[in-house]
């Protein structure tokens, strides 16, 4: 079986401005010439294996890097955005959107950006009475949206925070919680730990200096908030560094990110990076086990495994969300190819729709999109509790999955018939950009197909996709 060329000249060009050299001392100190250092940096030659020799031995780069997912996400990204139906040409090839996340992902993030503020233009002007006679109906990115593309394009894995976090667990001796060590520490710094009195999970009052938690909330769930006050409380420098290098647009948004960061960092010194990418391994990713050696929700698990990117350290690129009981995902994340979908619903055929149908149930899924890559994909439904009776119920649903390549190491996957194509589910990112001709549940047309509509005949569907 050939091995695939690597065709990755923006990320090399970004390694070698990160050393801060010039063309010509790169090419020296990686034994090759000027010119065909060019030609790599502008993608007219596959990257050699001395080069990634060099670039691993002579400099300590992870050359794991040039292969991670961004080229991907923009991909699938720019093939949502140009299936809106405002853009009326000929969609461009796959090989050129390739060429672009590639050769110009600086452009191509611009593209985005300008599509998303189209977007967005549109969507205020569809509420005249919101958007007419405003004073600050300015158009910006939406903080949620920002503060979500940019955890999506970190590989959602933020490095200094995360060892932050990895010593901070470290340090504490073994005979005494981290609970119990956040409280010390929070203590230190003149602030008291107290049960709230009314229905909040957390509130921290700064000029009483009383940090309240909520007497309902499950353990996991006081303790990662313990965790999370004392991050925005005691890494603050570090937080505001990070945010400082994001560059977001707004105040919200840098406010969203900040709580993201803390969260960030709460899972972190729950599941240490070392030790729980460890006990993954050896427990073969059993949610429940997991939960329960590092006192964690499944949900917090879960998405702790799809943040395991550490350069030279890495665990299964996993991808991990979670979904309303409408459809609507509320939290993203791929390290894989897999892509979701930006605007509108996810694909309906995916098993994360069935988990609210069978509550307390791993839900297992073989799958494969049009693009050919196969998955093994774990639904579960999540509850929240109001914390007593009459209190709302918030439910969602919980997916994770990888490519089913690596469906061997985990337990779920055991007895599944992951050599065999009949038993693998065709999905889509969502019905407006799926390829895929035949659906039964398809909702809407795809945008990049014509379509047949037969007066006399009728089918699954009202029309035939050509």
């Amino acid at each position: 079986m050939a091995t695939q060329k690597l065709f990755a000249g923006a990320k090399l060009r970004d390694m070698r401005s990160r050393l801060g050299i010039t063309q010509k001392d790169f090419a020296i100190r990686l034994n090759v010439s000027v010119p065909y250092l060019n030609q790599m940096e502008n993608n007219n030659r596959p990257i050699s294996t001395a080069v990634l020799l060099g670039l691993s031995e002579e400099f300590g780069f992870d050359v794991s890097e040039l292969q991670s997912g961004d080229e991907a996400r923009l991909i699938g990204d720019m093939k949502e955005a140009l299936a809106d139906p405002v853009l009326t040409g000929p969609t461009p090839a796959l090989a050129d959107l390739r060429l672009a996340a590639s050769n110009a992902p600086t452009l191509a993030r611009a593209f985005l950006d300008l599509h998303a503020a189209y977007r967005r233009t549109h969507e205020r002007l569809a509420s005249l009475d919101e958007a007419l006679g405003r004073e600050d109906s300015q158009i910006r990115s939406s903080p949620w949206e920002e503060v979500r593309d940019f955890f999506h394009y970190c590989d959602n894995y933020i490095d200094a925070v995360d060892r932050a976090a990895e010593r901070f667990a470290a340090a504490q001796p073994k005979q005494e919680t981290l609970e119990d060590a956040a409280v010390a520490m929070l203590e230190g710094q003149g602030i008291r730990v107290v049960e709230a009195q009314d229905g909040q999970v957390r509130n921290y009052d700064r000029k009483t200096k009383t940090l309240a938690l909520s007497r309902y909330a499950t353990p996991e769930t006081r303790r990662f908030q313990l965790l999370l006050q004392m991050a925005l409380i005691r890494q603050d420098p570090l937080l505001e560094a990070t945010l400082d290098l994001a560059r977001f647009q707004s105040d919200e948004a840098r406010d969203i990110a900040k709580i993201g960061l803390a969260n960030y960092y709460a899972g972190a010194v729950l599941m240490p990076y070392g030790q729980f990418l460890e006990a993954a391994r050896d427990t073969r990713h059993d949610l429940e086990i997991l939960s329960t050696r590092f006192g964690a929700s499944l949900e917090q698990v879960a998405h702790r495994l799809s943040t395991l990117q550490r350069p030279g350290a890495k665990g299964i690129p996993f991808f991990f969300v979670r979904v309303d009981q409408a459809g609507t995902i509320t939290k993203r994340h791929s390290a894989t190819t897999l892509q979701f979908a930006r605007y509108g619903g996810a694909c309906p055929l995916w098993n994360v729709h069935k988990a609210f149908e069978l509550p307390g149930q791993f839900l297992r899924q073989l799958a494969e999109t049009p693009d050919g890559i196969r998955y093994f994909c774990l639904a579960r439904d999540v509850s929240k509790s109001g914390g007593g009776w009459g209190a709302p119920m918030r439910r969602y649903a919980i997916g994770l999955g990888c490519e089913v390549k690596h469906a061997g190491a985990l337990v779920y996957a055991d007895h599944m018939q992951l050599n065999s194509a009949q038993a693998f589910e065709p999905i889509g990112i969502s019905c407006r950009i799926c390829e895929r001709q035949s659906c039964h549940q398809r909702s809407v047309p795809p945008l990049e197909r014509r379509l047949k509509v037969d007066l006399d005949r009728r089918d699954v569907l009202p029309y035939q996709v050509d």
